[in-house]
């Protein structure tokens, strides 16, 4: 009797638990076109129970679990625009559900990289949710953690063209010409530079009797204290080693003049904001600078490969003084002196009022304002965040996680760093669903389910033949 008993409980249990089957293939199927959506898989666990007598068996059933396959990297498929970014790797994208989170608000973690700025600039998803990075100030870098969520920002594409911010550093780098031959003129430049500035030149009447001609030249653009495009130029001119010179003159050096037609500073050449000479080593790598006949050092003495200059604008532009810090040398930029054609990048801070021209993301994620007059601006470092158990993360609607006991914490991570995944920019995980997987699963998972229910009448059946016994 127990046994007939215990077999309806195990049909009863194996209909519960291809049920839930049935449930989770049919979440599958509905999410086959889901951004980044990771299959829901049904395991079967049997459950073993004590018989009444030595000899005898109940069965105990079946009970279904599922988990949702996270670590599985959907295929990555080309999208629409530029800010739908897919992970080629590990990794998740950190987001909000408001734009003003802090860290004690909740963080979901996300792979559906399907961004585009909402009416106030905000990179959302397809399901509003507010994409996190490290911010970056004008002329400054990402502080970054990898566990402190207050360091992160909700990013913001617009804001940055709302703002005005005058340049105060540009990063030059590039490289001139180790062949570049000496010019005639670069030794009377040399002995007397006010002379013959080549802040003074004009290609178009080669007035080279009050001027001298540059070997090369490089445009700054500049963003004033009102937001105005302005443009200094960085003239240069290679010359012989003279150790008799004053002031002696070493191998690999050039002279270079900032200037511009729109500052007023004065005698002795008022267009020319600041001059002197680039020292290159016999490795094409720049090793000191000299402004005004003095060599640049750091507070140890040691020479630097900067400087500073103040730009007086003249009084009918109606714009603020500026200081400039140019950089030849830092971690972004490095001029050298090469066999190799003369070239040139500067990349400057601030912000023009021409406005943003289009926003660019790296697959590093740094995510970086293009201008309309060319020059760029990085504007927050994409944040990335990894467990040592993805799987163990708690699904919530939206296509989101959140964290749990079983994932284990997060680690913040620049991409493509410390086992992150690259961001693969313009492209959007696929779902991870197979149909032709869930249809086979749904027709073993219909068999079984109508097994089950055979087994249920069949021992009702049993039973009803016990019952007709005393008959």
């Amino acid at each position: 009797m127990s046994g007939l008993n215990a077999a309806m409980q195990a049909g009863v249990s194996g209909l519960a638990a291809f049920s839930t089957s049935l449930s989770a293939i049919s979440n599958n199927i509905a999410n086959v076109n889901t951004t980044a959506y990771k299959r829901v898989r049904t395991d079967f666990q049997a459950i073993v129970t004590a018989s009444s007598t030595p000899t005898g068996y109940n069965a105990g059933g079946v009970i279904a679990t599922t988990r949702h396959m996270i670590s599985q990297l959907g295929t990555l498929q080309k999208a629409a625009t530029d800010l739908d970014l897919g992970i080629d790797g590990q990794g998740f994208f950190v987001t909000t559900q408001t734009a003003d989170a802090t860290a004690q608000d909740t963080h979901l973690f996300t792979r559906d990289g399907s961004f585009s700025p909402d009416k106030q600039g905000y990179l959302r998803n397809s399901a509003g949710l507010y994409l996190q990075g490290w911010p970056i100030a004008a002329g400054g870098s990402a502080v970054q953690s990898a566990a402190d969520l207050s360091q992160l920002t909700a990013i913001n594409v617009d804001q940055i063209a709302a703002a005005v911010e005058a340049t105060t550093f540009a990063g030059v780098s590039g490289n001139l010409n180790a062949n570049q031959t000496v010019s005639n003129n670069a030794a009377r430049y040399a002995a007397d530079p006010t002379t013959y500035p080549m802040s003074k030149y004009d290609a178009s009447t080669v007035n080279t009797t009050v001027a001298t001609g540059p070997d090369y030249e490089i445009s700054i653009p500049v963003s004033d204290s009102l937001g105005g495009e302005r443009t200094l130029t960085m003239s240069m001119i290679k010359l012989a080693p003279d150790a008799t010179a004053t002031p002696p003159i070493a191998d690999n050096t050039w002279a270079y003049e900032v200037w511009s037609d729109d500052v007023d500073q004065g005698a002795p050449v008022d267009n020319i904001v600041t001059s002197g000479r680039l020292v290159f080593n016999s490795s094409g790598k720049l090793e000191s600078i000299t402004q005004g006949g003095v060599t640049q050092v750091d507070a140890n003495g040691d020479p630097v490969t900067n400087f500073k200059f103040n730009v007086d604008w003249k009084d009918s532009i109606g714009v603020a003084d500026q200081e400039i810090t140019l950089d030849f040398n830092n971690a972004a930029t490095q001029l050298t002196q090469l066999n190799a054609a003369s070239t040139s990048r500067v990349d400057p801070n601030g912000t023009p009022f021409s406005g943003v021209d289009q926003i660019k993301i790296s697959d590093s994620g740094m995510v970086t304002a293009v201008f309309k007059n060319g020059s760029t601006r990085d504007i927050a470092q994409l944040a990335l965040a990894t467990f040592v158990n993805a799987d163990g993360l708690t699904p919530v609607s939206g296509n989101a996680y959140t964290v749990s006991n079983t994932s284990g914490p997060f680690t913040l991570k620049v991409p493509g760093v410390s086992g992150s995944g690259l961001l693969s920019v313009g492209t959007l995980e696929a779902s991870g669903v197979d149909l032709s997987e869930e249809f086979t699963n749904l027709i073993t998972t219909q068999r079984a389910y109508s097994a089950n229910s055979k087994t249920i009448t069949t021992a009702d059946e049993m039973l009803q033949e016990l019952l007709q016994i005393k008959r």
